[in-house]
């Protein structure tokens, strides 16, 4: 173990010295892991590619300012990547249009049980009451509801990728749900 990180270290050095070969050697060895990373946290793969190149971008630009008396080589660049992904995650976050999107979805999806016209026109007029009251909820809340049902993300791994505090988003998905019920009534979609 501490040949490895004396390997890194080294590494280091060399790409502080603009040695492109070392930079490609410390892709080799961490990109899995600085992708992984990206993944997990904003779920989209586009976007975890986007966060790998900028934490390799940053590994290049910050290589000299580096001290393994602070952590591993894989650490550093898991934390970085950490931010980065965040970072991308609240960039996704603050642009509404995919997240209407998404539940605009919902409303468009094919309901194979009832041909009939008078059933789908309320079906329809249902998605559009559904879609107001949820572009009528705090933005925060939106985002939780969001990361929770379209990306299928645990309260925790929301909670990761936010960086609020697990007991924050398990509140703003409740009260979300809650407001849902009282602007569709109980027997609603929410």
């Amino acid at each position: 173990m501490q040949k490895e990180a004396q390997d890194d270290d080294a590494l280091l050095r060399r790409i502080a010295e603009a040695e492109g070969e070392a930079l490609r050697e410390l892709y080799r060895k961490y990109g899995g892991l600085v992708y992984g990373i990206g993944l997990r946290i904003t779920g989209d793969a586009a976007v975890a590619e986007e966060v790998a190149q900028d934490v390799f971008m940053s590994a290049w630009r910050g290589a000299a300012s580096y001290r393994p008396d602070l952590g591993a080589v894989a650490t550093w660049l898991g934390r970085i990547a950490r931010n980065r992904a965040i970072d991308a995650l609240r960039g996704m976050k603050s642009r509404p249009m995919p997240l209407r999107e998404d539940w605009g979805e919902l409303a468009d999806a094919e309901d194979t049980r009832s041909p009939d016209p008078a059933e789908e026109a309320g079906r329809s007029q249902r998605a559009k009451e559904v879609r107001a009251a949820v572009a009528e909820l705090p933005e925060g809340q939106r985002t939780a509801l969001s990361l929770a049902f379209f990306k299928g993300m645990s309260h925790s791994e929301i909670a990761a990728a936010l960086g609020l505090p697990l007991g924050t988003v398990k509140s703003r998905i409740r009260d979300a749900m809650r407001s849902l019920r009282d602007k569709l009534g109980e027997g609603g979609s929410a």
